[in-house]
This record gives C-alpha cells, sequence and structure tokens, in this order.
C-alpha cells in the first residue's frame, strides 16, 4: 500500500466541451498496487485521507475522504452533505481514468484522473 496524491479535473461536459483542468480535485490516499483505494490503510489513518477542490471564482475547499453507507464521499464540513464518488471501488486510481462525482444536488460530473503521484509527506509519517 502506498499513499498517492491523485489530481482530478473535469472531463468533457457540454459546458466544458475540452473539460477544465481549473475545475480540481486534489485527493491523498492509500492505495494499493493496483491502485484500488486500501480501506484498511484508510481505517487506520482516516485523518490523512484529505481532498481540496479548487474551483475558479469560488473559495477552495478543504476536507476528507470519507467511507459512508453509499460509497465514497468528499466531506467537507460536519453537517454538510457530502458530495459523492463513484466508481473507485470498481475501478483503479490510475491515470487516464474516470470517476464520476455526484454534487450534493443530485448533478453528476465526470472527472479525469490527471495524475497520480507519490505522495512522500504521508509515506514518512508511517
Amino acid at each position: 500500500m502506498h499513499w498517492k496524491t491523485i489530481r482530478l479535473e473535469l472531463a468533457r461536459t457540454p459546458e466544458f466541451p475540452r473539460g477544465s483542468a481549473s475545475r480540481a480535485h486534489l485527493l491523498r490516499l492509500p492505495v494499493n498496487d493496483q491502485g484500488v483505494i486500501d480501506e484498511e490503510a484508510l481505517r487506520a489513518a482516516p485523518g490523512r485521507a484529505t481532498v481540496r477542490r479548487f474551483w475558479p471564482n469560488e473559495p477552495d475547499m478543504a476536507g476528507h475522504v470519507v467511507r459512508t453507507v453509499e460509497g465514497w464521499a468528499f466531506s467537507y464540513s460536519i453537517g454538510e452533505k457530502d458530495e459523492l464518488i463513484l466508481h473507485l471501488e470498481s475501478g483503479p486510481m490510475r491515470q487516464g481514468e474516470q470517476v464520476t462525482l455526484i454534487e450534493p444536488g443530485g448533478r453528476r460530473l465526470p472527472f479525469r484522473i490527471a495524475s497520480v503521484e507519490p505522495n512522500v509527506r504521508a509515506a514518512s509519517l508511517g
């Protein structure tokens, strides 16, 4: 298992036919050699599994990646409705793959995995 920094960028949508690198999420997650989230490692250190949301003309948002009964989610604030993450259980977190995020209002947005890099800081923590 290795902690990774994973960048998700908005993929093609009707509003953004070429996608948008400026609409992104930066994740720090433990993944195994197959690129799948390591749930055991995440349970052992849940505070390390983080997300930052970068969106033009909006303040950055920071939170955690959490496991819910509905699947993986981004939790930005206690009491706020989480943004669900789909397709992480069934597919590896590899550059070029896509994941779908569901916003609290139900809108589905496709994101491309733009990069997957070793997270040196998390690895040095043990």
